[in-house]
């Protein structure tokens, strides 16, 4: 049982790690110049990019309480 929990813990770590980095490289695009319609899209991108990151960490705190992310 608590091999199951280490790996759904070690995997929620993941989602929010790689969740953080689409967020990091959505900000990135967004800074660079390009047209309206780009701009939007990136706009769109980085607020389902912030909510997967809030999603993962809620997950990972559902799972592991005491641990601090």
């Amino acid at each position: 049982m608590v091999e199951i929990l280490n790996l759904e813990v070690a995997r929620a770590r993941q989602r929010i790690n790689r969740a953080n980095r689409s967020l990091s490289r959505a900000n990135e695009l967004a800074d660079e110049c390009g047209g309206v319609a780009i701009n939007l899209t990136l706009c769109n991108r980085i607020r389902v990019e912030q909510q997967r990151v809030i999603d993962a960490r809620a997950r990972f705190m559902k799972l592991n309480p005491d641990a601090r992310y």
